[in-house]
């Protein structure tokens, strides 16, 4: 299944706690422009709005062989989810420190799907933190390396 965008910024801003594969209601240009990896997830966010989820800030260009009139590249699109999933991510964006974030967009058969994650925010200090291990790892690897 191929991976059309991922957000790697959201695994170091914050801490995934669990992730939903959700459908998204796109238009064929729309489809054409996300298969041509036109898409970008930095920035967008879920939101829950009367018993519905929609995705915010989503960037996915205009289809360039498209004739499209007054498109806007971040508007708001609905996502696919039962009723149990939509309960389920209102009740914990309503806990504090929680937020609903993309991860990645990707095909599944012939349908584009979302991945999304109820995740919490790092601190600044978090993430000095895990710079600091990927560096002392990454040095420990060299120091192998140089041995053999």
């Amino acid at each position: 299944m191929p991976q059309y965008a991922k957000n790697k910024k959201a695994f170091f801003e914050y801490d995934i706690l669990d992730t939903i594969e959700a459908g998204l209601v796109l238009t064929g240009a729309e489809v054409k422009s996300i298969r041509n990896k036109h898409i970008k997830l930095t920035g967008s966010f879920v939101h829950i709005y009367q018993d519905e989820a929609y995705i915010n800030n989503m960037h996915i260009a205009s289809y360039k062989h498209a004739v499209q009139i007054n498109y806007d590249p971040t508007q708001r699109r609905k996502l696919l989810l039962n009723r149990k999933e939509i309960a389920y991510l209102q009740g914990k964006s309503q806990e504090k420190g929680l937020t609903i974030i993309p991860l990645s967009v990707y095909t599944k058969g012939r349908h584009i799907k979302l991945e999304i994650a109820i995740a919490r925010g790092k601190k600044s200090y978090d993430k000095k933190r895990v710079l600091k291990e990927r560096d002392l790892n990454r040095e420990a690897q060299r120091a192998i390396k140089d041995m053999m």
